[in-house]
């Protein structure tokens, strides 16, 4: 699909009227952007072509905002797998809307979606800084989660006899397709209602958002286990390490742990293909080269080579099968039937990595995004989810978020770099 500067436009609820009960704030002109593309020869193009740059807007409070604070109910809900930082972003929500716009009715929903349908049963909690006082020094999400779409017009339904005026919704790409449908369901009805979407994915997989929160959290971590798988390796003779990352369509986690520790010997991610052939051939390269092996492979890569289980989540995604296992098991079957010594050990961190709290950099970055999307609903915006691009905060329509999944460029300059530290091959198929 090629990109319009019309795609980029986020939608608004209305004019903005009431002074911004902020002072002493750097506010942000609504005709301030965030060109796409820094390259200049693409910007030339642009401007040549209908003279015109794709841009998005950029976030930040506005001197004019749409709702009146004193009257105004919002809400939030946090869906989808747990990631490091969902705490410090309910917390940042909760926080902003108090301090810097005087509201002083905030609910949030348990267990994502569910808590805005009837038929759970599930009670509302009220949040104010009391309540969120400490929680980003905890993993998960005190609001719970879960997966699965609800009845669109039943949360609207729920929201209005409420009288919310805005809801933010915490999660990824379902997440942010369920808040559309909620957006496109408000409009329908002609409410006032603003949709305001927070990018949560541990995999960094969202189109026209260069990072999501927890991901920095999540490569820390899976570099710890790298390094153990290091240290087990070089412990034996013909030693293998094999760790299993999070990644099911993108391999951002593994080939970033991968270039934080130059100890990774082979990178497998979902975007490059691989056959077993290739990689056994390989992996015994380097242990009668070197005496020891480092492999990193994300949840997603080779799943071609165990087949579709035919089965899906409560959100629809494919079940996937579990590379980790399916390659520990044909690497020993291997290096028995060749009758060559090796010792393997397989460490599998998702579930740790994606539970513990936001480091220092990763909560700084919650408290941004959460303040960014509060400014935005407060100036009407709808429809839409806070993005950062080129190191600024931004306006993303939601429909372009959600149109394509962002993935690991197998021709581009990172994953170059990445067969530069390992030394695998281009080409293992």
């Amino acid at each position: 699909m090629e990109l319009k500067p019309e795609d980029l436009e986020v939608q608004r609820l209305g004019a903005c009227r009431i002074q911004s009960p902020i002072s002493g704030a750097y506010f942000v002109d609504d005709g301030d952007q965030v060109v796409l593309h820094s390259n200049p020869l693409k910007l030339q193009g642009m401007l040549e072509k209908d003279g015109k740059l794709l841009a998005m807007e950029q976030a930040g409070p506005r001197e004019k905002i749409y709702f009146d604070p004193s009257k105004l109910k919002c809400g939030i809900v946090t869906c989808g797998g747990l990631c490091p930082g969902l705490n410090d972003v309910i917390r940042a929500v909760v926080l902003s809307l108090y301090h810097n716009y005087k509201v002083r009715t905030v609910f949030g929903f348990p267990y994502g979606y569910e808590g805005l349908t009837y038929r759970f049963g599930h009670t509302p909690v009220e949040l104010d800084p009391a309540a969120v006082s400490r929680i980003h020094e905890y993993g998960g999400t005190i609001l719970g989660s879960s997966r699965g779409n609800q009845d669109v017009s039943e949360m609207v339904d729920t929201m209005d006899r409420m009288n919310l005026g805005m809801l933010f919704a915490v999660g990824g790409d379902g997440t942010l397709r369920g808040a559309r449908d909620i957006a496109e369901e408000i409009q329908r009805r002609g409410l006032k209602i603003s949709v305001i979407g927070i990018p949560k994915t541990i995999d960094n997989d969202i189109s026209y958002v260069e990072r999501s929160f927890g991901f920095e959290t999540a490569v820390s971590e899976a570099v710890e286990s790298i390094d153990a798988a290091h240290t087990e390796a070089k412990g034996a003779r013909n030693g293998i390490g094999l760790v299993k990352l999070m990644g099911r369509e993108s391999g951002f986690i593994a080939v970033f742990a991968a270039l934080a520790r130059s100890d990774v010997n082979i990178c497998l991610i979902p975007e490059v293909p691989f056959s077993m052939e290739k990689l056994l051939a390989n992996v015994r390269a380097r242990l009668q080269n070197r005496g020891h092996a480092v492999i990193v492979v994300a949840e997603g890569a080779g799943q071609e080579l165990l087949g579709d289980t035919n089965e899906r989540d409560a959100s629809g995604n494919v079940k996937f099968k579990d590379i980790g296992l399916f390659l520990k098991d044909r690497i020993n079957a291997y290096f028995k039937g060749v009758g060559m010594d090796a010792t393997l050990k397989y460490i599998d961190p998702s579930y740790t990595i994606r539970s513990v709290p936001a480091n220092a950099y990763d909560s700084a970055f919650c408290l941004l995004l959460g303040q960014s999307a509060v400014h935005a609903g407060m100036a009407g915006r709808t429809n839409m989810v806070v993005g950062y691009w080129m190191n600024t905060f931004t306006h993303v329509p939601i429909p372009l978020a959600v149109s394509a999944r962002k993935k690991v460029d197998p021709d581009g300059w990172v994953w170059s770099s990445v067969l530069t530290s390992t030394g695998q091959p281009k080409d293992m198929r």
